[in-house]
């Protein structure tokens, strides 16, 4: 354990260090030696190393830093520092050679400089995302042609983590969106007497929009940042190149099976999602006095065969855009410790406004097509 022991003798102030001038050594002595050298009104400061047993780069940086503040230096007082062992000289020249100026701020970028390199990035962001959606197009048409050649296990694998493992959080959204809705809807429907006819809105509104964006909302927080992550941890661990090395396609061989889980699994979860809804609407119909016969033939009697295709046509877009969105923002992860959150979170938000512009682009064409 490093000791400084403060000795001021005929006006000369002796610092005596003793043991080991490491790191840690330094940063215990750091703050009683700089005061010591600091203090006003002495004539002479000496540093004695003779009983120093061990000193890296640290420790003579150290001993450099406090002949600065005192402002001495061996040329100009060679006694300042006196016991120096001769396997230690070396160290404390070349910390007396460095000079640790400060470095000079980063040159100010003008607006229109950012602005150019934002889209810059944004750009080859980008044309990367259109590559790798063209590579993974072709990678399924290829599996659609031979089967044989998707990994089945890992595919079933990933659709109960991604699908059966998900039921409890949608269900659990579904029927709170679908009671909430419906006791809403009820308050103005009260005052026409039309209580009924929230059975129509919570029907149409579970089975054409809110049942489909709520899954792959859902979907989109829970397994795209998890595709994301895991491929993204390949990437820095360097599987991802192993596999290129060992002749396997990673794309065939890590996002096809994803895509293709994502995508069979998001109508199956959007069909109970509409199902959960629907009977959170019902526990407020029963809650005014109508049977569920009448909440049943009500909505069964306006929601129709042609809305639920529809919700069940975005259901398939949107899981091939979130298995595909979370592969695509794992494989473009970089190095560095926060790599993997900084792919995490751009699969997430990534994901959402893909689903957001999609459920747009649909509602265009069911309106023109009049569905």
């Amino acid at each position: 354990m490093p000791e400084l022991n403060i000795e001021t003798v005929n006006h000369t102030t002796a610092m005596l260090f003793s043991g080991r001038l490491d790191a840690p050594g330094v940063a215990r002595l750091w703050d009683t030696a700089v005061k010591t050298v600091k203090k006003p009104g002495q004539e002479k400061i000496r540093i004695d190393l003779g009983s120093v047993d061990y000193m890296d780069m640290a420790g003579a940086t150290f001993i450099s830093h406090l002949s600065r503040l005192a402002g001495s230096t061996p040329a100009e007082h060679p006694d300042f520092v006196t016991g120096l062992k001769k396997e230690f000289s070396p160290l404390l020249e070349l910390a007396q050679k460095s000079k640790n100026k400060a470095l000079p701020p980063p040159p100010e970028i003008s607006y229109i400089e950012k602005t150019g390199e934002d889209l810059v990035t944004s750009l080859e962001d980008a044309k990367m995302f259109i590559s790798m959606v063209g590579e993974i197009t072709a990678a399924l048409f290829s599996c659609i042609k031979n089967p044989g050649r998707v990994r089945w296990a890992d595919t079933w694998m990933v659709a109960e983590r991604s699908g059966v493992n998900a039921l409890p959080i949608v269900g659990l959204i579904s029927f709170i969106v679908g009671l909430v809705m419906a006791f809403q809807a009820a308050i103005p429907m009260r005052m026409f007497g039309a209580e009924i006819y929230v059975a129509n809105l919570i029907g149409i509104a579970m089975v054409r929009e809110l049942g489909p964006l709520m899954t792959a909302i859902v979907l989109a927080g829970r397994s795209a940042s998890a595709f994301a992550a895991e491929i993204g941890t390949m990437k820095i661990n360097e599987e991802i190149d192993a596999l290129t090395v060992m002749g396997m396609e990673p794309v065939r061989f890590l996002i096809v099976p994803r895509v293709i889980a994502a995508t069979l699994i998001t109508p199956l979860l959007t069909v109970f999602s509409n199902f959960v809804g629907i009977l959170g609407g019902m526990v407020v119909i029963l809650s005014l006095g109508y049977p569920p016969i009448t909440y049943y033939n009500q909505m069964v009697g306006f929601v129709s065969w042609e809305d639920l295709a529809g919700g069940l046509a975005k259901c398939f877009v949107f899981g091939l855009l979130i298995a595909a969105t979370g592969c695509i923002r794992g494989y473009q992860t970089l190095r560095g410790p926060s790599a993997v959150g900084d792919a995490t979170t751009r699969a997430v938000v990534s994901s959402i406004i893909l689903i957001a512009v999609f459920d747009g682009i649909f509602s265009v064409i069911f309106f023109y097509l009049g569905i």
